[in-house]
This record gives C-alpha cells, sequence and structure tokens, in this order.
C-alpha cells in the first residue's frame, strides 16, 4: 500500500467532476472548490454545527470556527491559534494568553471578551455543553485588556490545554442574547453562524452538503481555493465510490478500502493512529457487571489478536489498559491472553447463571461501518461460547448520545453494555472524562458511570503532577488500575486511513480523535 505520513502534505491537483444536481452546487468554472466527505468516519459527527456538543467532526469545524491554542499536524505539540503565545505558570493554575489581531466574518473584532464569554458559557452546565466537566477546574476568566485573557484554575490541570484545543471561541456579540439553556437548540449554527476561520459559512442544504466561501481578510492571507463543500454520505462505501467518479476529492475510508488504492497514482493514502482506544463499556448502574470476574471473563473470551489480524488486517494495537504508547504502559500488566475456559470458570465462580444465564443483553453502538459489524459478530459469537449472550444494537451518533447522556431516569436496560471508543492521546487526561467518578453526566462524559475511588484517585494524582519528571509514572498508575479493576474491557487501538485526490495541493489530513482540530491550515489547500 502506498502510505504517506500524517505530516506530509499532499501535493495534488484537478477540477471538480461529475457532481451531481441533488448533493453539490454548480459553479462557473473559475471557481475553485474542494469538496470532501470530510465527516465521514469515526473521526466525524455529520450535521452537528454546535462545536459545543461535538464529540466528534473538528476537521470540518475547524475550517470556520477556531480554538485559542491547538495541536500542530503531528499531533506532537500544542501551538497557538487564535492566542499567539501562551504562559503557564510554575504550580501550572495561572495560564495567561496573547490574542491574534482578527475580525469575525461580519467584520466584528475579535477580542478578549469572546474569549471569556466562550469560556463562561461553557462552565454553565445550562449550556449543553460536552466540555462542561473538562473545564471544571476552571476558577476564573479574565479579560484584563483586549488582546489578553488570563485562566486562573483552582487546582493544577494537566489536560486543560489538551480541552482547548477542541474549544471553538465563539462570538458574544452574536450570541450573548441568547439565553444558555437555549443555546444547544438554536438555529444560529446551521444558518448565520460566524466564526474567525479561514471559511466562512454560506449554505447548508439539509442532510446533503454544507457550502464555506473562502474569507478574503483571513489573518493569515486568503484562502488559495474560493469554496469548501462538505457532502453527507450514508456509510463511508458511498464516499469512496463518489471518490473514484471526482465526485469529492477526500474521504475517511475503512482500511480494507485504502488497501485497493494501493499503487493508484490518482490517490493518495494517509494512515496514522487514531489514538483512540476501542472499549467494551459495562454500565455500573446494572448489576450484571458488580463482580470482576464477570468482567474479567470478558477479556478472557475475545480473542483480541485474531480481530486485530482478520478483521483490521494487523493495523491494530492490542490494548490491556487504556494506553498502548509504551510510556504510559507500566511492566507486569495482565495480558489477557485469549483463555475461553478461563472465562468458562470465571462466570462460574461469579454465579453468572443465576445472574443472567443466556438471557440476551443489549449491546449498543454507535459503530456502523461494515468494519465494526464484522467485530462486534466476531465478539458476539466469542462471548456465546463461553455463555454470554450480547445482541448488537446499532444507532446513530445524536441517537447514541440521546441515549448514554440521559439525565432525567434514565432507563439502564437501554444500554447497559456499550461498544464505543475514547481518545486517549496525544494527551493521556482524554480518557479521564470517561472514567473519572467527577465526570459523571452531565458533567463529563463517563456515561457507563463509573464510580472506582482508586480509579478516580489515580486519574486526579496524574492530572494534578506538576513534576514534569512524575508525569509518566502517574499515567502509568492509572493503567495499572484499569487493568486491575477493568471498567472497560479495552480492546485495541487502531490505525486510521484517509484518500486524497492526487489533484489536491498542500493539503494536509491527520487521522485525528475526534477529528482534531489540528493545524491543517486550510487557507493554503489548493487544486489544479
Amino acid at each position: 500500500m502506498h502510505i504517506r505520513t500524517i505530516t506530509q502534505a499532499l501535493a495534488i491537483g484537478g477540477l471538480l467532476l461529475g457532481a451531481t444536481a441533488l448533493t453539490t452546487p454548480a459553479f462557473a468554472q473559475d471557481v475553485k472548490t474542494i469538496t470532501g466527505g470530510f465527516d465521514v468516519g469515526p473521526g466525524g459527527f455529520p450535521k452537528n454545527f454546535n462545536p459545543l456538543a461535538a464529540t466528534g467532526g473538528f476537521t470540518w469545524l475547524n475550517t470556520y470556527f477556531e480554538p485559542l491554542v491547538i495541536y500542530n499536524a503531528e499531533l506532537s505539540a500544542i501551538e497557538g491559534d487564535l492566542a499567539t503565545d501562551y504562559t503557564v505558570s510554575d504550580d501550572m493554575l495561572t495560564y495567561t494568553f496573547n490574542l491574534a489581531e482578527e475580525t469575525w466574518h461580519d467584520g466584528e473584532a475579535f477580542t478578549s471578551a469572546d474569549v471569556k464569554f466562550t469560556l463562561d458559557l461553557i462552565r454553565n452546565a445550562a449550556s449543553g455543553s460536552v466540555f462542561t466537566g473538562r473545564l471544571g477546574k476552571i476558577a476564573n476568566v479574565e479579560a484584563p485588556d483586549d488582546r489578553t485573557v488570563v485562566v486562573t484554575l483552582s487546582e493544577a490541570d494537566g489536560g486543560l490545554l489538551s480541552v482547548l484545543a477542541q474549544v471553538m471561541i465563539l462570538p458574544e456579540h452574536a450570541l450573548a442574547s441568547i439565553a444558555p439553556e437555549s443555546i444547544a437548540t438554536s438555529t444560529w449554527w446551521s444558518t448565520t453562524p460566524i466564526g474567525t476561520g479561514p471559511f466562512k459559512f454560506t449554505k447548508y442544504v439539509t442532510d446533503q452538503y454544507v457550502e464555506l466561501a473562502a474569507d478574503e481578510d483571513y489573518r493569515r492571507g486568503a484562502p488559495k481555493v474560493d469554496r469548501l463543500i462538505n457532502r453527507y454520505f450514508e456509510n463511508p462505501a458511498a464516499a469512496v465510490a463518489a471518490l473514484r467518479a471526482g465526485e469529492i476529492q477526500f474521504t475517511y475510508v475503512e482500511p480494507e478500502d485504502a488497501a485497493t488504492f494501493a499503487g493508484n497514482e490518482a490517490f493518495t493514502v494517509i494512515e496514522g493512529d487514531s489514538y483512540v482506544v476501542n472499549y467494551i463499556g459495562f454500565n455500573q448502574k446494572v448489576d450484571l457487571w458488580k463482580d470482576v470476574r464477570v468482567r474479567q471473563a470478558f477479556m478472557y473470551a475475545i480473542d483480541r489478536a485474531a480481530i486485530v489480524e482478520s478483521l483490521y488486517g494487523g493495523a491494530a494495537k492490542l490494548a490491556n489498559c487504556g494506553y498502548v504508547a509504551p510510556h504510559l504502559v507500566p511492566e507486569g500488566l495482565n495480558d489477557y491472553a485469549y483463555d475461553p475456559e478461563k472465562a468458562k470458570a470465571l462466570l462460574d465462580e461469579a454465579g453468572w447463571a443465576d445472574i443472567n444465564g443466556d438471557k440476551p443483553i443489549t449491546w449498543l453502538t454507535y459503530y456502523g461501518s461494515p468494519q465494526a459489524a464484522n467485530v462486534m459478530a466476531a465478539v458476539q459469537a466469542m462471548l456465546a461460547q463461553v455463555g454470554v449472550n450480547v445482541v448488537p444494537r446499532v444507532v446513530d451518533v445524536p441517537t447514541y448520545n440521546g441515549t448514554v447522556y440521559q439525565e432525567n431516569n434514565p432507563d439502564w436496560n437501554e444500554f447497559p453494555l456499550i461498544y464505543a471508543g475514547l481518545q486517549n492521546g496525544p494527551n493521556p487526561a482524554g480518557i479521564n472524562v470517561g472514567l473519572n467518578k467527577s465526570q459523571l453526566p452531565p458533567a463529563g462524559a463517563n456515561i457507563m458511570r463509573i464510580e472506582f475511588d482508586d480509579l478516580s484517585a489515580a486519574f486526579d494524582a496524574a492530572i494534578g503532577e506538576t513534576d514534569a519528571s512524575q508525569v509518566d509514572a502517574r499515567w502509568q498508575d492509572v493503567c495499572k488500575v484499569m487493568n486491575e479493576d477493568l471498567p472497560w474491557a479495552t480492546m485495541w487501538v487502531a490505525n486510521r486511513y484517509g484518500v486524497a485526490s492526487a489533484n489536491l495541493v498542500d493539503f494536509v489530513w491527520t487521522p485525528a480523535p475526534a477529528g482534531g482540530p489540528f493545524a491543517a491550515h486550510p487557507e493554503l489547500w489548493d487544486i489544479k
């Protein structure tokens, strides 16, 4: 397979071909347009326009909104975006951001008041933001002048900058009049949103595509193309067909599809670490999973190595905790090697026949790809061999989120078990929101309602560590507790793939968790 690294800009060129009349608008031939399936796959969040509620889709959202800071394209460091630079106090309690000179797409000046407004809005749980709990350690946000923002924390938070890299800054003058509890359902996001990014929102054709136009006054220079279009597809296979037909120039692809582009000079394949750990989540509000032996049985019953080899083509790393990066994984972990007889013995010891026996258990997921279906079918068959009857249920992302984040008397039997993924890098604090007892909904994303004291203590110690030489050791402690307590049955961290037309120039895409964001510099993208 012809593979480019995630850091390599793609030198590619051509014209938009064969757009279908009902899904892609027609432009004059001198209007340069790049069309892609930017929300296809696990890094996307199709038809979500509200960055406060985004659990994915940042590849696209970041073309017209921008955060204070952002990961570089290699995901190796955080750099300034709307903040030109920043400083952090020695005790990691005070962050000072110096802001860039920029205007909103409607011509109003971007100032520190917008940053304060955004962060204060997110900290208000009524906003419905997924970042509320993640910014819970912010004690105060000050705007001493138009170009400076000072964020003060109640205690050190080693994950703060990583979270801020996903927080899109919003215009106070456009949104202050909307009550926080009405923000999430406002039509503003999909009709008249304004950002500071290189492209301006112009049109949304329901369920078909979103169109953006170049912002000629963008601070880093006018974009090289006139239009960006994000087309929606029912599945990756449909997007691949559109890519081959020349209707789009980029999309996420499944690993088996990526292999079919090998040696084809008309396309470039991009491969990279997903930084997402896939796991089977045990809803702790359901009595089925109270005994750790039952959770251990899941790990022993699933031949993870065989699934990685046969269904991922070897392009995934087994996860024995929430991490696979060597510096975060201590020695001596239980590798839970495939052992169905041990799984049966553990279930017998735990009294599984009386706990549930062969009664069906709903296994909820938002992964709708053919690959995910094959993975879940394989796991279902392996669990059946040891006497556990799981029944996969696939729903779209909004339905999934509405189910697992339900606050008012949720029906736990709707999601006793899930198959999901959560960002485990590049900052390891990413999975804290899914496992720390301080992150129970609505504050955070601990949707399995895990309240393990030793695990939360390990997370708190790692996030609050101010001695750089001890940080890795603290995260190894988290890994060890996860491996022993098994709040999740951790499966693997897979690679992700994208394919771009060779007609594109200076196009950068990184297989980042949640789609990023990362410094892709869309203003430099071009098409011959």
